[in-house]
């Protein structure tokens, strides 16, 4: 059996078992989860600005300017109505800048809606916006059952599968994974489910040291 065959087996055998697998996630999240604002208090606003910061942002760096931002523009309105130069100093820091810019040009892309788009396609349209985010922000804020797939899922996934393939590069390594991870979504609790991955991803199966 080649290696690649037997990832594909363990692939198979672990959406076979997708029940039993969503459930002890689910419950290990119930348990483990960090107590993070956007999760504390959740909103649509609050779930959109935290998955812009934390693209490429460790948790502990966005806490302090999560909590800054959301006193000085608590709304997707009040973010539309902030002066370029209010949303860029509210950022000053955290780096990476195209993220502010285009989270101030999404909320006023949505204050212009009459309703808030709910599919990740229609995320898709919007400023800043890629497959992974969009995913997140669905699966969140209205149960969407989209997959997130980044690095710390497809870690877990490829401990899971015993898949020791060396991707050329993360995007390629994401699409080799997402259909297994859209196999595995939970239905029922989609947000939870993605959350989940990416905490235990995050904190347990962790690219350096990881317990997994």
């Amino acid at each position: 059996m080649t290696r690649k065959t037997s990832a594909s087996t363990h692939a198979a055998a672990l959406t076979g078992k997708r029940a039993e697998f969503s459930a002890a996630l689910l419950g290990w999240y119930r348990v483990n989860a960090r107590r993070l604002p956007w999760r504390e208090t959740p909103s649509l606003y609050r779930t959109v600005v935290s998955e812009f910061m934390l693209q490429q942002t460790q948790v502990k760096t966005v806490l302090p300017y999560f909590a800054r931002w959301h006193d000085a523009l608590p709304d997707f309105a009040a973010l539309a109505a902030a002066p370029e130069a209010q949303v860029l100093k509210l950022w000053e820091g955290l780096g990476y800048y195209s993220r502010a810019r285009n989270l101030h040009r999404l909320a006023q892309a949505i204050a212009a809606l009459p309703a808030a788009p709910r599919t990740p396609a229609e995320w898709q349209e919007l400023p800043g916006v890629g497959p992974y985010t969009a995913a997140a922000i669905t699966s969140i804020s209205f149960g969407a059952p989209a997959a997130c797939v980044d690095g710390n899922v497809v870690r877990i996934l490829a401990r899971l599968t015993a898949d020791a393939t060396e991707y050329r590069d993360s995007a390629t390594a994401a699409k080799a994974f997402r259909p297994l991870a859209d196999a595995l979504i939970s239905a029922s609790a989609a947000g939870d489910h993605n959350q989940a991955m990416m905490e235990l991803g995050a904190t347990v199966c962790s690219r350096q040291n990881p317990l997994c």
